[in-house]
């Protein structure tokens, strides 16, 4: 398990924000079920509207075009790239709290195992703690159903992106956004 606490802003949440608020994940984070779901919902809001994004970034890009000021290539590129940075990346984080959490969640799940064994013969400690390890197996559970959960969200995300980007690739320099572009397709 990581002992690194993933640090989630909120400019992966529907919209960027000029105070991007911090959340600091830690363990009670994981092992507060309803809570990391509500978290991983929030993170999926820019998968939830990727239409409205796209429209927007276009739209910015249109207008930056007016004023003199565009950038390399169109304004349809440019708008699906800045786009699809924003999804990797979001992407990114909700895999790394994914995995945090259930590194938390399998290391309670050992220390339950260990506390059924250190009870020895004392049936009632032994009950209370597999009834503890059947706790942390439900979590588990749960939180690893997110992984299922987050390939359905991603392909969805990816095939509405690839209807309105349809000659959109990224660059071959940009390792990660080509694992994450030929996982999807």
């Amino acid at each position: 398990m990581s002992s690194k606490q993933p640090q989630l802003g909120s400019l992966a949440i529907q919209a960027p924000s000029l105070t991007p608020k911090t959340v600091h994940v830690s363990p009670s984070t994981c092992h507060d079920v309803s809570v990391f779901k509500e978290l991983m919902s929030q993170y999926r809001k820019l998968d939830d509207t990727i239409n409205l994004r796209l429209n927007r970034a276009t739209a910015q890009y249109r207008d930056r075009e007016r004023r003199g000021l565009a950038g390399k290539g169109d304004v349809e590129e440019q708008a699906c790239a800045q786009v699809w940075r924003e999804l990797i990346a979001n992407w990114s984080r909700r895999r790394e709290l994914v995995d945090y959490c259930v590194g938390v969640v399998d290391q309670a799940m050992e220390e339950k195992q260990r506390s059924i064994q250190d009870a020895g013969d004392d049936a009632s400690a032994q009950r209370k703690a597999r009834g503890a390890l059947y706790a942390e197996e439900v979590k588990r559970n749960q939180i690893r159903n997110e992984l299922f959960v987050e390939n359905i969200v991603r392909k969805r995300a990816f095939d509405a992106f690839r209807s309105r980007c349809r000659y959109f690739e990224p660059p071959q320099t940009d390792a990660e956004a080509r694992k994450w572009w030929e996982s999807s397709v």
